[in-house]
């Protein structure tokens, strides 16, 4: 049944619990992105295997997204958000006890499972605590609260490296982790009794769904020539392998008795292009965290604490758009806000691809904030239109379909706009091609980005002409 607090105070308590969730969840996943040189130092490993420190948190989210929904619709999202708050400290002071490098793998990918159970159960929350016309300003907070633990984790874990070592970085999480524990724990009342009845766990959709995320983020990560980006017979196996596991899981989700995803959800032409819209979104929100570093650096010609201040500047301008966005939303309707922030990110991506190099840093950060202040007015807009669209005990499987397509658009941004930026720089090596190959790469991974944002739009109109008759 739903959550409902009994006064302005304990809602406000609770909101501050659900934020400090999704900011725990965020600031885990950027904070060790900046910890790779010193981790590759520390257990003497190549940078490519470090890089998995990264990946095993992103694959782990991505794989146990649906789940976590699920699990909470299922035992009731207040313990199964609890439990994932818990699951995370543990598994953060796993990783900064780690002494072998298989130990923080394992201790990154448990954070990764409960960092998944965090973001799905802490948006789910929203609709339930907050007023119904207040649901998009609820929903714009958090995404500013996510943005800020995006931008806030570089800067931080390289304080903290820098005075403390690389364990540091996983020590701080523990303790932001119990205060918001006890938030949750206190405001948030008990259930009385399951969300919706047991019906068991579905082992062997959950298996194929596995199979078909590890293999396709697989596929779209390795990289046999890292410097130009290229595919190779090893990706192509993945990518079939990911098919037919695909294939697979639709069967065995149309014929179980309690299916872990309601493939009738993916009926509603408003949810299924939001997912979409959702996935290219996150997709091109990636150009600008993989091409961004290299056009600033190679490029524009910044030092390497250049590059880290105008990479702030997108998370920064996110974090500060968030609650007007919310606003918005609540003013002029989730439907209208969501294709007039599609509109932004097209536009913005548009404007990178044709503006010239020698308008200098500030051809690059006026578009880049006008990407990220409609992404986050995006963002507010299509998840109060999809979890109020669903039943409450709908919520759970819905956030976490919100999150799987987010992440799924973030790890293919991380390998496509990486490829399509370095093949069209024409360079041998991209981490020293010269300004006129790196401007190239630029303008045509930010015209994807813009096709694909048109792509989005489309869709959007297309399932509005289904829901409403002409």
């Amino acid at each position: 049944m739903p959550v409902s607090p009994s006064s302005s105070s304990s809602s406000a308590a609770a909101l501050a619990g659900l934020a400090l969730a999704i900011l725990l969840a965020s600031l885990g996943g950027s904070v060790a992105n900046v910890g790779l040189p010193a981790l590759a130092a520390a257990f003497r490993i190549s940078f490519q295997q470090a890089q998995w420190v990264v990946l095993a948190y992103l694959l782990l989210i991505t794989l146990a997204s649906v789940n976590a929904g699920r699990l909470g619709d299922q035992l009731g999202r207040r313990r199964a958000l609890l439990a994932g708050i818990a699951l995370f400290c543990v598994a953060s002071v796993g990783c900064g006890a780690a002494t072998a490098f298989w130990a923080l793998i394992a201790g990154r990918a448990l954070q990764g499972v409960g960092a998944a159970l965090m973001l799905a159960l802490g948006m789910a929350f929203v609709a339930d605590i907050a007023p119904r016309e207040q649901v998009g300003r609820a929903m714009g907070l958090l995404g500013a609260i996510s943005a800020v633990g995006t931008a806030l984790g570089p800067s931080l874990g390289g304080a903290l490296i820098a005075a403390f070592g690389w364990r540091a970085m996983f020590w701080l999480l523990p303790p932001l982790g119990a205060l918001a524990f006890a938030l949750v724990w206190r405001a948030l009342p008990a259930e009385r009794g399951p969300a919706v009845e047991h019906a068991g766990f579905d082992i062997a959709g959950s298996g194929w769904l596995a199979l078909t995320l590890a293999a396709y983020a697989l596929a779209v990560t390795l990289k046999l020539d890292h410097s130009r980006g290229h595919f190779g017979a090893l990706n192509a196996v993945l990518l079939l392998v990911a098919a037919v596991g695909c294939a697979a899981f639709v069967r065995t989700e149309s014929r179980a008795a309690a299916p872990m995803l309601n493939l009738v959800l993916l009926r509603d032409p408003a949810l299924a292009a939001g997912l979409f819209c959702n996935a290219l979104v996150s997709t091109v929100l990636m150009a600008t965290l993989v091409v961004g570093p290299f056009h600033l650096a190679r490029g524009l010609g910044l030092d390497a604490a250049g590059v880290g201040l105008a990479m702030s500047a997108g998370p920064l301008v996110a974090a500060l758009s968030g609650v007007p966005a919310g606003r918005l939303v609540d003013r002029h309707g989730a439907e209208a806000m969501a294709r007039a922030g599609l509109a932004g990110i097209g536009a913005g991506a548009l404007a990178l691809a044709l503006l010239p190099s020698s308008l200098g840093l500030a051809g690059y950060l006026l578009p880049l904030a006008l990407i990220t202040a409609a992404y986050a007015l995006f963002q507010a807009a299509n998840n109060t239109q999809a979890l109020t669209g669903a039943a409450a005990r709908q919520r759970g499987l819905v956030s976490g379909l919100l999150n799987l397509s987010r992440n799924l658009g973030l790890i293919s941004g991380a390998s496509l706009m990486g490829a399509v930026f370095a093949a069209a720089s024409g360079a041998a090596d991209i981490a020293v091609a010269a300004p006129p190959q790196v401007a190239a790469g630029t303008r045509v991974a930010f015209g994807l980005a813009a096709a694909l944002m048109l792509a989005a739009l489309l869709a959007s109109a297309r399932a509005r002409r289904k829901v409403v008759p002409c």
